[in-house]
């Protein structure tokens, strides 16, 4: 029943209120007037309600009776008055009368009726009131008004609007939680039928809606805004197009006058597409106009609603309108960074609520993980990780791959977010195994990588890793059977890099808690001057191992005050860091510390917080007795096959393995908890085992940890001993060495115990058996070494009939000619191996007796020399394979190296031992170079090289393997820095700045650079080039700070070397030309690159006497040796293709990689030794091999895949340049097309190959000489022309050695010939051509078949070099070889002997 087709009123009604004038009430109920009182017009009222309410509509004579009743009901006297329970009962009955009369009402004038109905609904305010005794007639009221529809009366009136607005606010802030669901229903039933049987939905009216839904009205009232969800749901068909209209003046338009809700209009579209996406099906496509605006903050605001609305959870937006969605994604990139910042934030509901959508996201999270803006970059770690942590099938690989390299990232609140958001994942998916197996081995590799960034020179970042492993990896907190499972499987299953990031973080730790101990001794000490120095000095120390390092000075000062004073403190910190501290009572002491220090008036701490960060660093959370034993038995259980090993990944002989590797470290660090008869029991049983590997640990543990057994365990100790023997006698090398170690280190009798090693193995010496050779020397060189006094001695007969004499002076085998540079050390002969470990054995010898009194050193040093001469084949013998040649110059030139390292030996290394040594920096063989340039690295870092072995890195300037450059680079940087750092730290090396400040290296490295064999003419432009980039190899990364003036200090340096001459040479004019030119180079090296080097020098440098004269007094040298124009070219020529100096922060790639190559016509790209000329047909056969390999890139070294190099035929060879043509100049970065004589240092694909070429040359040119050996004194010419049939067609190498083109040449004066007359004369004279010495055999063998010892020569004697060599000569007449002298296989050239062993 409702008023939805109401005629006009019958005229007829009102002439019977007109005509009767009279008011029938209903029997019993008096008239109702203003003259009664209140109470009894309420009686009366109901009295009227009751009749009304019982009556229906067919009452058509009752309708008649009361109708003046109705319209009496409806006077001012009763809308108006001010008792509300009347006004209730009038609104009842006005309620009736519209369902009575329906659907004409009683009332004709619109006036009246606007009124009668704006008082029905101020009367529904009453429903507020549920527990009013009233409430059950306002809810008639409404119940009547909604079942009869009697607001639809309103639609006639002009301003209807108006009560309809007053309705819904009426009930949208009556509604409450005390309503029940009937109240609802009416109330929706009122509106609804409003809105849906209306013309439509006014503005205002929509915002009597639309305003509930504004989450501050949300919140006030929650009952109505549920009310209103309902309402437009039910309506969603009718209102629709009156919410698209609205949005399209708000939004399109930009009228926001329209509605007083124009700025919530975002809010309104999130709450609607929540309540029906329907109610917005015009909507949307205006959003992605927004979208699009020029308005930042506009785009923010779209952004931000748009991410709701994808992001929800049921939502289907993102399918239904992909349009809109991709245009949303292009947000990503949108150049407001908030509105990137919203975009990546809203990632993360995305991935979790909308899995699908996570390869549409991948792709524009992978951009913003590299946005320029932090917060964005964090952010984006924050959504994957968060989602990742919900469920790890969320996010895929390449998502956690964004995480992963977030992890270096350049700002730590980024880094520190990756890490722990990494951390958290692997505690939750691998140690709790929270989703199974598969989810665990997705993301199995985040043990590794944390621990990979140890690594990293931030303290910051070290800490944080410690944080995590203590934390995340091995959880402190765990009992400790499962800790120590935990820590057995994850040491097992870490790749090597993390094992030793792992080792490293122990090692720092433990070398933490030695500086903390340190500074409690020098507590217990009496207060002094020096004592105050050594204290600051460790507390310098231990603040570096802080984080701010600056703020940590001040912390870790006041620390040490009350230290100081409450010595209940100190006593808690002796026990923390006491090697008897369990990890239980290190809790208990880092909790009574923190809370001695903490100030409950100070919530926030400092002070306390970097004292928290220095227990955790040293106190022992994962390590003590308890734990090692746990160990021990996890391995037994591993041995005896019980563990679940397989469960956790790892093989048995892993876990084994690893094991006991994990307590080898350990057995560093905490040397103490291994003292027990359980644990060395286990250990005594892995000695006995077959995996040499296993072994070796065992007898180191026993090396770092049996001080006591020799005591304590004399069981142990009996049984120990024989093991020791039988691996120093026939165990591998490795354990040989270590059962050495582990003797001297642990028992009182070691002398004759090693003792008993070292007779029977040096009588058992046989050179004839070289696979049996090496354990025996690598024992032998320890002993010696640990025990010089009482085996320096008998070593020396040792050396000198065996070691040098038999072993090193023979080549009894033939090596493999496979043109192979370097082999697997499976592939390496016993031979050789053999040979390796006897110049070990001389250097370990050396190093025990730490002097040179029998003059050994220098015999040693010049054997080691001739090796380096020879390119590894001392006999020359050609028997030797490349790759064994390669083995022998690494081990001669690390041989020096080593030997320098001892003060005493590094005196008699002469310049030339020296320059030799250099350039096995440029070794052919990528390997030499490599392991080479990391052993040089590893001395120098830790100080125990001499200053000028640092210049050996500006040669690296030309090597061809860009990896290899930026790792000598780095290697400089770390070098320079520590040196640079210890001066800082330590007061007292100011004495020392000679051997320390890192500029000082500018000397030795010029005239290191002037005696390069490369740099033969002084004013060759490209020869010059070489120069300068071995230079400013040097010079970039010394003058990236001008510390102390350090510019004008190394300018005045090379001013200085040129009033000097050269000590090497200082007679010779030549020498000391070369040596001004490369100062004069450096000299514009530095001006062109710093303009405050011309200030003055803070000090007048002090120049090194061993390599540069004393100043004349007279003497000055203001000569130019480069021309302006040469200096021009330097500066400004044409750059190489690649730049040689550019630093790469990246790993070095494997040995071997694979780089492009393009080959031309004419290249030869043979990948083994050739000799033939070129013509057409080798040419073309030549193209099929250059494309081969410019397809593969990798030769038949299948470990060290090599590129091939080919050569390009040259005519018209300029003799006196000389230059070497490489045809990969064309695409090898690093060598310059104008740059012809580059040496072709093989790279990764040139090494390991020897090429041998014979080109034409246009005979109407003169022959071109072949460059000389590197490192290798000229030919003299009469033994040029002894040798032109064994050398023709040879190609000519240099110490630092190169795949070459060799030039035919017919036996006349090599290049730089000149270097040496006075020999070459004396050699004419004195010596026929047919009657060569074996001189490489005189320089090593004595008199008494002694070594070269016995033939030394002091500064004061006379007699000319060839004098000595014949008498010598004289006196092996009986134990000479008569092959070997009439021979000429093992000549070395008289020249070569003349620069190398200046005392022969």
């Amino acid at each position: 029943m409702d008023f939805t087709a109401q005629p006009k009123p019958a005229t007829a009604l009102c002439g019977v209120v007109s005509a009767d004038g009279k008011i029938a009430y209903p029997p019993g109920v008096k008239e109702i007037t203003d003259k009664i009182t209140t109470d009894e017009m309420i009686k009366r009222l109901k009295m009227v309600v009751k009749t009304f309410m019982d009556m229906d509509q067919d009452s058509e004579d009752e309708k008649q009776q009361y109708l003046p009743l109705a319209l009496h009901l409806a006077s001012e006297f009763f809308l108006r008055n001010p008792n509300k329970d009347v006004r209730l009962l009038v609104a009842c009955c006005l309620a009736d009368i519209f369902r009575i009369y329906a659907p004409e009402a009683p009332y004709t004038s619109h006036d009246k009726l606007k009124d009668i109905f704006l008082f029905i609904t101020r009367q529904l305010k009453g429903l507020e009131d549920t527990k009013s005794p009233q409430f059950n007639r306002y809810f008639y009221l409404l119940e009547n008004l909604a079942w009869v529809k009697s607001y639809n009366i309103c639609f006639e009136l002009e301003d209807c609007n108006e009560i309809f607005i007053q309705l819904f606010r009426t009930l949208f802030s009556v509604i409450n939680n005390s309503h029940n669901k009937k109240v609802q229903m009416h109330m929706l039933d009122l509106m609804s039928s409003i809105i849906m049987e209306g013309d439509g939905v006014t503005q205002e009216l929509l915002d009597s809606i639309l305003i509930n839904l504004i989450p501050a009205h949300k919140n006030l009232n929650k009952q109505s805004f549920d009310l209103a969800k309902v309402l437009l749901k039910r309506t969603v068909q009718t209102i629709e197009a009156c919410i698209a209209n609205f949005f399209n003046q708000v939004l399109v338009l930009g009228r926001s006058s329209v509605s007083d809700l124009s700025e919530h209009v975002f809010d309104l579209i999130q709450e609607l597409f929540a309540i029906d996406p329907h109610l917005l099906l015009s909507v949307m496509p205006q959003l992605e106009f927004k979208l699009k605006s020029n308005d930042g903050e506009e785009r923010l605001a779209v952004v931000r609603l748009l991410a709701k609305l994808f992001g929800s959870k049921d939502s289907d937006l993102a399918t239904q309108n992909r349009p809109l969605w991709q245009c949303f994604l292009g947000r990503f990139n949108d150049i407001h960074v908030p509105v990137r910042l919203e975009s990546v934030k809203f990632a993360s509901h995305c991935l979790m609520n909308h899995p699908d959508l996570a390869k549409d996201l991948t792709e524009y999270l992978k951009v913003r993980s590299h946005d320029p803006e932090e917060a964005i970059r964090h952010d984006v770690i924050v959504t994957i990780i968060t989602a990742a942590k919900r469920d790890l099938a969320l996010v895929n690989d390449q998502l956690l791959g964004f995480v992963r390299e977030r992890t270096l990232d350049k700002r730590w609140r980024v880094r520190k977010e990756a890490m722990m958001g990494l951390a958290q994942l692997y505690k939750k998916y691998c140690l709790h195994g929270e989703a199974g197996k598969e989810a665990a081995e997705k993301v199995s590799w985040i043990k590794d990588k944390l621990l990979h960034i140890y690594y990293q020179n931030s303290i910051d970042d070290k800490l944080l890793v410690e944080k995590i492993f203590a934390q995340y990896l091995v959880p402190h907190n765990l009992e400790t059977e499962e800790r120590m499972k935990c820590l057995y499987y994850l040491y097992a299953s870490l790749d090597p890099n993390a094992v030793k990031a792992l080792n490293e973080m122990w090692k720092c730790q433990n070398m933490l808690r030695s500086h903390v101990r340190e500074l409690l001794d020098l507590h217990k000490q009496p207060t002094s001057e020096a004592n105050c120095s050594a204290m600051f000095g460790k507390l310098m120390t231990i603040a570096k191992n802080l984080p701010d390092p600056g703020k940590a000075q001040d912390f870790v000062k006041k620390f040490n005050q009350v230290l100081g004073d409450d010595e209940k403190l100190r006593s808690q910190l002796e026990l923390l860091i006491s090697p008897t501290c369990s990890c239980k009572q290190a809790d208990v002491c880092v909790r009574e510390i923190a809370r001695k220090l903490a100030n409950p008036k100070q919530p926030t701490n400092p002070f306390l917080e970097m004292v928290k960060f220095l227990l955790e660093r040293i106190a022992p959370v994962h390590i003590d007795s308890e734990a090692i034993s746990a160990l021990v038995k996890l391995m037994n259980k591993s041995i005896e096959g019980t563990a679940d090993d397989e469960e956790e990944g790892v093989s048995p002989d892993t876990a084994i393995r690893s094991g006991l590797e994990l307590l080898k470290v350990l057995s560093f660090t905490h040397p103490t908890s291994f003292h027990s008869a359980e644990t060395y029991e286990s250990l005594l049983q892995c000695l006995r085992m077959e995996d040499d590997k296993v072994a070796e640990a065992a007898i180191q543990i026993f090396r770092n940890t049996g001080h006591k057994i020799e005591t304590d365990l004399p069981q142990i100790r009996s049984t120990l001993i024989p093991i020791l023997h039988q691996k120093a006698k026939r165990g591998t090398p490795h354990q040989a060495k270590q059962a050495v170690h582990c003797i001297h280190a642990i028992f009182t009798n070691k002398e004759v115990q090693l003792a008993q090693i070292f007779e029977p193995l040096s009588r058992s010496l046989n050179a004839d058996v070289p696979e049996q050779l090496i354990t025996p020397l690598v024992s032998l060189g320890h002993i010696s070494m640990l025990a010089p006094d009482q085996f320096a001695s008998p070593m020396k007969s040792v050396v000198a009939n065996f070691i040098v004499k038999d072993l090193l002076m023979n080549d009894r085998s033939t090596g493999e000619k496979n043109g192979k540079l370097w082999s697997p050390d499976e592939e390496v002969s016993p031979e050789v191996l053999a040979k390796v470990q006897a110049i070990k054995l001389l250097v370990r010898w050396l190093l025990g007796m730490k002097n040179n009194q029998s003059k050994s050193a220098n015999s040693t040093l010049r054997l080691l020399s001739a090796m380096l001469v020879s390119e590894g084949d001392l006999t020359e013998q050609k028997r030797i394979s490349k790759s064994d040649m390669s083995r022998l110059r690494l081990a001669a030139g690390s041989a020096i190296m080593k030997l320098a390292q001892e003060p005493c030996y590094h005196e008699i290394i002469t310049p030339e031992q020296f320059q030799l040594c250099a350039l096995v920096i440029n070794d052919e063989c990528y390997q030499v170079r490599q392991i080479f340039a990391q052993k040089l690295h590893k001395a120098l870092v830790k100080l125990l090289l001499p200053l000028e072995y640092m210049a050996i890195f500006a040669l690296c300037a030309k090597d061809p393997v860009k990896e290899r450059r930026a790792h000598a680079r780095q290697c400089l940087l770390k070098n320079i820095s520590i040196r640079r750092e210890y001066i800082k730290q330590n007061p007292m090396a100011t004495e020392k700045l000679l051997s320390l400040l890192p500029e000082y290296v500018v000397p030795y490295m010029i005239h290191l650079l002037a005696h390069d064999p490369d740099f033969t003419r002084s004013q060759d432009v490209d020869q010059l080039r070489d120069i300068k980039e071995c230079l400013w190899f040097m010079l970039e990364v010394l003058m990236t700070k001008n510390e102390n003036n350090s510019h004008a200090f190394m300018k005045k340096m090379a001013e200085n070397i040129k009033l000097t001459k050269d000590a090497q040479s200082p007679d010779e004019s030549k020498t000391n030309e070369k040596l001004y030119t490369v100062c004069d180079v450096a000299l514009c090296v530095i001006n062109s690159k710093s303009a405050l080097c011309n200030a003055d020098s803070p000090k007048d440098p002090v120049l090194p006497m061993k390599f540069f004269t004393q100043p004349e007094k007279d003497f000055c040298n203001d000569k130019s040796y480069i021309s302006e124009e040469t200096r021009v070219l330097l500066l400004t020529g044409k750059p190489k293709p690649a730049g040689v100096l550019g630093a790469v922060n990246k790993p070095l790639s494997a040995t071997g990689r694979k780089p492009y190559v393009r080959s031309t016509g004419t290249e030869t790209g043979s990948n083994i030794n050739v000799n033939s000329e070129l013509n057409p047909s080798t040419g073309s056969r030549s193209r099929e091999q250059s494309s081969e390999a410019a397809e593969t890139g990798v030769s038949e070294n299948e470990e060290n895949p090599v590129r091939i190099i080919s050569v390009t035929p040259v005519k018209n060879i300029d003799p006196v340049k000389n230059k070497e043509i490489n045809s990969d100049q064309a695409t090898q970065g690093n060598i310059s097309s104008d740059r012809g004589k580059k040496r072709t240092v093989t790279a990764a694909g040139t090494e390991n190959i020897q090429q041998k070429t014979d080109e034409k040359v246009d005979e109407s040119g003169p022959p071109a000489p072949s460059k000389p050996r590197r490192g290798r004194r000229p030919k003299s010419e009469s033994q040029g022309n002894a040798t032109k049939n064994d050398d023709i067609n040879k190609p000519l190498s240099k110490g630092r050695k190169r795949a070459a083109v060799s030039q035919e040449s017919p036996g006349g004066l090599e290049a730089g010939n000149a270097k040496a007359p006075k020999l070459q004369d004396i050699a004419k004279k004195a010596a026929p051509a047919e009657r060569q010495i074996d001189l490489q055999r005189s320089q090593v063998l004595g008199s008494d078949g002694d070594s070269l010892w016995d033939i030394e020569s002091s500064p004061g004697n006379s007699p000319s070099d060839l004098d000595r060599l014949k008498v010598w000569e004289s006196s092996q007449e009986e134990t000479e070889d008569s092959e070997l002298v009439k021979g000429s296989v093992l000549k070395v050239q008289q020249g070569a002997c003349r620069g190398l062993f200046d005392s022969i």
